[in-house]
This record gives structure tokens, sequence and C-alpha cells, in this order.
């Protein structure tokens, strides 16, 4: 066996192993591939994969390897019997055999070519009978391929045949019954396209040539436009004033030409139900509007209504000014004259105080806020005692009950001899074996319970979300820092980051030497946002020079803090504002103006002090 082939069965044995037991064996292989070359039967094979392989599974790939075997057998031969070299002419057998096809025509072949071209013929001759032409083309010739020379045998029948049937064909076109149309035939050939220099399409002469382009319509796009041509028709033409006619009827309506197409129409699910809902809703109003009527009614309101539309309207000038407010009308007896002071009505006035009713406050909590109980360390312990052996308490009656398996016994190496006694002592090499197994079985029953309980990693981000987040529905705590100068990267950075991982919102607006900063959160949010901007971002490491070229540490302020009933703004974006005009125009948006002035105010007065 050649080195190639004998590659190429290894590969195929290694493949078939790999097929059979899915996955790759190579010992198995070679063993396989020794029965193979060694060219043992069934039953050997069989013999030498048993070593390795139960007895079913080897005889089935016993049976495969001698199949794959026999299949390499046959295709060697196949190829060496390709490859043999032909005595009579000297050349390769299998480039004779393929030219004998290619080059000898069988007497069906000829026959199948005569009667063809007897069709042809008539099919001409029915055409010339209603095209008159007298153009007689050139005389077609026969491929070569149809004449070259084969055995030494059938040359002289063959070439017989063929130049029979050449000269046969040339009298019929010479004749002139196949002359008819080819000119026209190479004339619906289409033009061959020819641009010029600028993109133009030209003609052979250089002349620019303007091509038609056909744009290609849908029937369903035809068919409406037919239709509304016929309709355009039918409005032009004059009607016909039959109006003082004898026997005219008006009720009566002419019947169109064409029938209206009814289709299917479908409503969509759901389109009535809402049509129910707005009757209903109208209904209800439309009922609602006569009850509201019919009490204004009874109560007068329409009446002083129509009248306060109709009485004229007052105007107060200055000469119109009450003397005295109506108010004070009830305790005075007389109203006072230039020169009288008004006398009061002293009986009027009692220690009584009228007070207004008291509003509860909208961030009052309304729930009863009680102290959370903590627990010793000693309590905790005998807590967690009690609830131990209340389980135990159980597990033992439901054991006693016959519902769950008694455990099994826990052994450890230390108690190995104690537990097991005899056992131990008649094999101990199995009963260490079995000790090892229950403590690892143990130990991996303990770790697939903390896996358990351990959180997931968006279950993490979730619990560090709920730490952060806090309620502000009662109140809104809002901070608002005044900086001097904000253009440190790395400053900019935290103020930002920070806002953004305690979950609060707020806004920064940078204006030269007042760079206020607003957050809004809850009240811890809020305490360690304070604490980042007061004491660990150290603002005096940065020099800040003034306008006049003063040279001073930048500082950041407290300005103000407080509670308000809802936010005033999302994320936290940073606004750069050239003017005053325009910081205090971004802040208005938001209903805020007054943070602006505040801190300005604080930013005019430092510059006033100096």
């Amino acid at each position: 066996m050649a080195k190639r082939e004998g590659t190429d069965l290894k590969a195929k044995v290694d493949r078939l192993v790999e097929k059979f037991l899915g996955f790759s064996e190579p010992v198995l292989a070679a063993t396989a591939l020794t029965c193979l070359s060694s060219g043992y039967d069934k039953k050997k094979t069989t013999e030498k994969l048993g070593s390795l392989l139960d007895n079913n599974k080897a005889e089935r790939l016993a049976d495969k390897v001698l199949s794959l075997g026999d299949f390499v057998k046959e295709t060697q031969k196949k190829e060496s019997r390709k490859r043999h070299y032909d005595e009579s002419d000297g050349v390769d057998a299998k480039k004779s055999k393929g030219d004998d096809k290619k080059d000898l025509l069988s007497n069906n072949d000829i026959k199948s070519m005569m009667v063809n071209a007897q069709k042809l013929i008539e099919e001409r001759k029915r055409a010339l009978s209603a095209i008159k032409g007298t153009s007689v083309p050139k005389t077609p010739t026969i491929p070569s391929a149809l004449v070259q020379t084969g055995p030494a045998m059938q040359r002289d029948e063959k070439s017989r045949k063929i130049a029979l049937l050449q000269a046969q064909i040339k009298n019929k076109l010479n004749s002139g019954v196949l002359g008819f149309d080819l000119t026209q035939m190479q004339n619906d050939k289409p033009t061959p396209l020819i641009l010029d220099s600028e993109g133009r399409t030209i003609d052979s002469t250089g002349r620019e040539v303007q091509l038609t382009h056909v744009v290609p319509t849908l029937k369903a796009n035809i068919r409406a436009k037919k239709r509304e041509e016929f309709k355009a028709q039918l409005q032009e033409k004059p009607v016909e004033d039959t109006g003082e006619a004898k026997y005219f009827d008006p009720r009566l309506t002419n019947k169109p030409m064409v029938r209206n197409k009814k289709a299917l129409r479908f409503h969509e699910p759901g389109k009535f139900q809402q049509m129910a809902d707005r009757m209903r809703m109208k209904a209800q109003l439309q009922k609602l509007q006569g009850e509201i009527s019919q009490i204004a009614k009874k109560t007068g309101i329409t009446s002083a209504t129509k009248l306060a539309q109709i009485a004229p309207k007052v105007h107060f000038g200055p000469e119109k000014i009450p003397r005295i407010e109506w108010w004070d009308s009830v305790i005075l007896t007389n109203y006072g004259d230039d020169n009288e002071e008004p006398r009061i009505k002293e009986e009027t006035i009692t220690h009584l105080i009228e007070h207004p009713i008291q509003m509860k406050a909208p961030t009052l909590i309304m729930k009863a806020v009680y102290m959370p109980v903590f627990l010793t360390k000693k309590e905790r312990k005998k807590l967690r005692r009690q609830n131990r052996r209340e389980a135990w308490k159980e597990e033992q009656e439901k054991i006693r009950l016959g519902l769950e398996p008694p455990p099994e016994p826990k052994l450890r190496i230390s108690n190995l001899m104690r537990a097991l006694g005899t056992e131990a002592v008649q094999d101990p090499t199995k009963m260490e074996a079995h000790v090892k197994a229950q403590m690892a079985k143990r130990i991996k029953a303990h770790e697939d319970a903390n896996a358990a309980r351990k959180l997931t990693a968006s279950q993490r981000r979730d619990k560090r979300r709920r730490k952060l987040m806090e309620d502000t529905t009662y109140g809104v705590h809002v901070s608002v820092y005044r900086v001097k100068d904000l253009t440190n990267m790395s400053k900019k950075f935290k103020v930002e980051v920070n806002c953004k991982q305690l979950l609060m919102t707020g806004a920064v607006i940078m204006y030269k030497d007042c760079n206020i900063v607003i957050v809004e959160g809850g009240p811890k949010q809020t305490a360690t946002y304070q604490r980042l901007m007061l004491n660990r971002i150290k603002w005096e490491e940065d020099i800040v020079k003034d306008a006049d070229g003063n040279e001073s540490p930048n500082k950041c302020v407290l300005v103000w803090e407080g509670m308000k009933q809802q936010r005033n703004f999302g994320e936290m974006k940073f606004k750069i504002c050239a003017t005053e005009k325009l910081a205090r125009e971004q802040l208005r948006k938001h209903s805020v103006e007054h943070y602006w002035d505040l801190a300005y105010s604080g930013t005019v007065m430092e510059t006033e002090d100096k």
C-alpha cells in the first residue's frame, strides 16, 4: 500500500471511530487500522476490538471497519483500471474513451439532425408564403466537431453521411427557402451603448441620442387610471335638462353604466366598543348637565348670572373711594368727618379670638413611627438556639411518623472506628473511601447552599440602589453651593459623578466668579453630598485670578439648604452662561431664579469687602 493511500485510510478510520464513539480514541483507531492492514476476518477483528470495548460494540465496529476496508479496495481497483496503458493506440484509455464520445456520431444522432432540419425547412416555407423576400443569406456551415475523424472502421461511413447531409442543406438554402429574414434578425439585436467623455449617450456618427425610459406600472394603477378617465368622460357629457319635461319624475335616478364594486370592509377589533363607550359618556354628560340646570333654576343661580351679565360695570374713580372699609363699619358708630374722630362700639369687642382652621402640613407622616428593637449579642444567641431547637424537634417528629427517612450517621475520620466498628476492621480502605465521600458530600451541600443564597449581579445592584434611594414623597431636601472657579476637570467630574451615584437631581450654572451647584434628594443623600463639597474636595488647592490680576485660593460656600414640595430638576447637567441675564433665565425655566439672586448677591458682597 502506498504512503498516501495509508494516510488516507488512517484518516478514514479515525473519523469512523470518532463518529461511532462520539469522541476520538487513538488506541482504538490504531487497533482497527492494524486489523485492516493485516487482513483479519470479522471474528479475529472482533476479538482484537473486544479487548477495548464490550462485545456488542466491538462486533458493530468490526462490521463498519471491514466495510470501510472493502470500499477502499474497490476504489483502488477502479483507479488502477482507469489508468492502464492502451497498446493499440498508445494513448491513455481514459482520454480515448472521452474522445470517442465527443468525436463520433451514431446513426441515431444523424437521423435526429435530419428530422430537425426538415422541420426547420417546413417552418421557413410557411413563413415565406406571407412574406415576399429575395435576399439570400450566407450558407451556414456545419461545425467542424461533427466531422472529426473516428476509428478507421467507421470513418468512411460517417464522412459519407455527413457530406450528403451538407449537400441537402446547401441546396435548400440556395433555393431561397431560408433566405427571408436573417438580415432582419441581425438588425433586431440591441444597438451598442456608446457614451462620450461627459457621460451622454451618442450614436455611431457622434450625435446625441435621447433614450426612452419605460416606467413599469402595476396593473392595479392602470385599472385605477382607466376608471378615472371614464369618470371624467361621464362628467364631460352634457346633461339634458329634463326638469320641464311632461313625464319627468325627479325621484327616479338613472342607473350607472358601471356597477359599483362592493368589496368587503373589515373593522378593527374594539371599534364598536369605543363608539359605545363614547355614546355612554355623552349620555352621562347630558344627564349631568340637565341635573345641574335644574338645580340652578331652583336656587336662582341662572337668574343671578343673567342679571350680572346685563348689569353695567361700575368703574370706581378716585372720588368714589369709600371713606371707611366695610369690615371697619361693624365696630364704628360713625364714619368720622374731617373734624371728628370715629367712635368705636365697645360692646362689639370681646376677649374671644377667631382662629382659622389649622391645615395639616403636606410633609406630615400619617403613620406612627416606632423605634426598632435592637437585641444584644446574648439575646440573639438565645433566639437562634431556640429556633434551631424547634426546627430539630419538627424534623424528629417527621422521622418518627415515617414522613422522612432517618439521616445517615455523620462520619468523620476521627470517629470512623467508633461508628462502624467491625466493618472498619474488615475492609478499612473501603470504609475510609465511604467516609471521605460523605464528607465531600456535606461540603458540597454547604457550598451549594451558600451559592443559592448569594445574590446575583443584578440583585446586588438593586440592593445598592435601594439603600441609596430615599422617599421624597413628603418633601425634597435642596442644597445650593457657590464655587468661585469650576474649571478643574477632576473636581468637575467629582461633582457630577457623585450626584449621579447618589441618585440625586440638580444642575450646575457656570459663570465667571460665580458657579452655582444645585442638588436635590433625601436627607442622607444631601448630608453625604454636603460632606463631599465642603470637606472631601480640596478647593483651596486651585489658585484663581480675579479681574485685577490678584490671586486668591478657590473656595466652595453653602448658600442655602432647605426643603421643597417637589423636584425642579432632572439628571444633573452643566450650563455655561456668558452673561448674568442668561444664567438667571436658565433658572427661571425651572422656577428657581431666586437661587441665582441669593448666590450672586453673596459674590457681589465679597467683592465689595475686598
